[in-house]
């Protein structure tokens, strides 16, 4: 075991995650007089946003996640480390993480906790094997492999009922993740891949879209929502409503709706947006503070973002609760700056920040090429709610304002002048390794990253409660 961070005479600010709360942080901090360690289970800062375009082929990976080291390369008070974040001690204000064989403890005087969340299948945690979720460039690159080998063993299958089973795809969660996954699913199948194969008709790919709620896109309200049902249904996407997911397997799932009549969906493809859960170490924290997490385990705060008894320890982003703001990215950057800004301020004496306060900028969501849906800012203060071609190009312009990097930028537009002006997708390689990578995890003896061991069987007797699909 190494003991990282103690030679330093400066305050001492270690910052766990690097997503869009850790990197405004640092970033904050820059010319601070502290020494910054950020820890991060992976060695990239993710764009999450934009995953979906990696997993149906339309971006890279490196242009959404690029490498941390290289964003804050021109940081000279900070100090990045590769590792997973398995314990914190706030009474002796450590925090311990390890990366293979290798485990440090590393010393903080300020501490902000920004390690995001993960998805959530609500108790039915094996449904990971057979229904990815869509939060790492991991699961992108499998849900590619997936994708695009469903189409390719089609092409192989003489049999027209599993033709149409590896032609089958549904997405479970019909909010932003989910419509946006569903209509790039149809897009490719009807537009990209339809002169591609000479066994099979790709135009007559099945694509599904299932919500517990009675609407799709609900938090933008039943104007957009309705507009965006139509979209939906022009791209001839199926959405099913008020529908729960009873069970998962490697050929389908069942459903049941608000009679109780329960049918199975055969498919080949199932990917789970369908809710979230704040990481583990939010639950390790609010023990060792005495408050409880929250149904999706998020650790309530005080209003400057602290944890109740520890002022010098900061939750942002996904992992806080805190006057019920959504887990959006904008709460993550926001919260990520306060929290540096509260550290600077304190160290140069300065009055104390006003409570922190969330500045809504509204949300967007793409359902096809030319067509979205904006929420901007909020109604009360005069924000708008509209979809069509202007709410596309704002996306447009929103996303390549808060990709790093110029040169990230620069690439994603000619990939998107490729995809949206013509039909080509640049990114459709992949590998055997991709696409088979979660199941051969899940016969690994103790689970790997969260991916759970698959299970001989499920009792009926002791079998999950159905799933509410949102």
């Amino acid at each position: 075991m190494e003991i990282t961070g103690t030679s330093t005479k400066r305050h001492r600010v270690v910052i766990i995650g690097s997503g869009f709360g850790g990197l405004f942080a640092a970033k904050e901090l820059k010319d601070a007089n502290v020494d910054v360690t950020m820890i991060s289970r992976t060695s990239h800062h993710l764009f999450q946003p934009l995953l979906y375009q990696v997993a149906t082929g339309i971006l890279s990976e490196g242009e959404i996640a690029p490498a941390t080291r290289e964003v804050l390369r021109k940081q000279k008070n900070l100090d990045v480390l590769l590792g997973d974040v398995h314990a914190i001690d706030l009474a002796a204000r450590t925090v311990t993480s390890r990366a293979l064989d290798t485990t440090r403890v590393t010393p903080y005087d300020s501490l902000i906790v920004a390690a995001g969340a993960s998805t959530s299948y609500f108790g039915n945690d094996h449904y990971a094997l057979d229904a990815p979720g869509l939060k790492t460039v991991d699961d992108a690159l499998e849900l590619r492999g997936r994708i695009l080998g469903a189409f390719e063993m089609a092409n192989l299958a003489t049999d027209p009922v599993e033709v149409e089973r590896l032609m089958t795809f549904v997405v479970v969660g019909a909010g932003p993740t989910g419509v946006e996954m569903a209509g790039q699913i149809a897009e490719l199948a009807r537009t990209t891949l339809r002169r591609d194969f000479r066994r099979i008709d790709t135009t007559q790919a099945r694509v599904l879209l299932l919500d517990g709620q009675s609407g799709v896109l609900t938090s933008f309200g039943p104007k957009v929502s309705a507009q965006a049902a139509k979209q939906l249904d022009r791209l001839g996407i199926e959405v099913w409503l008020n529908t729960l997911v009873t069970s998962v397997d490697e050929r389908g799932l069942d459903v049941k709706d608000t009679s109780g009549r329960v049918d199975r969906i055969d498919a080949n493809v199932v990917v789970w947006a369908a809710g979230v859960r704040a990481s583990k170490l939010a639950a390790k924290i609010a023990d060792q503070a005495g408050v409880q997490v929250d149904r999706a385990g998020r650790i309530p705060v005080n209003p400057d973002v602290t944890v109740p008894g520890h002022p010098e320890a900061f939750v942002v982003g996904d992992m806080m609760s805190l006057d019920k703001l959504p887990g959006v990215s904008q709460v993550a950057m926001q919260q990520g700056r306060y929290a540096a800004k509260t550290i600077k301020h304190r160290l140069t004496r300065r009055a104390p920040l006003p409570p922190f306060q969330y500045f809504d900028k509204g949300s967007m969501a793409t359902i096809s090429r030319f067509s979205a849906v904006g929420d901007i800012g909020p109604l009360r203060f005069g924000g708008l709610r509209f979809a069509g071609f202007v709410a596309w190009l704002l996306w447009l312009g929103v996303h390549i304002f808060y990709l790093v990097g110029f040169k990230n930028r620069v690439t994603t537009l000619l990939h998107w002048m490729v995809t949206f002006l013509g039909r080509g997708r640049g990114q459709r390689t992949v590998t055997h390794q991709q696409a088979i990578g979660r199941a051969a995890l899940s016969h690994l003896e103790t689970p790997y990253l969260g991916i759970p061991q698959r299970p001989a069987s499920v009792p009926v007797e002791t079998a999950p409660e159905p799933v509410p699909v949102r």
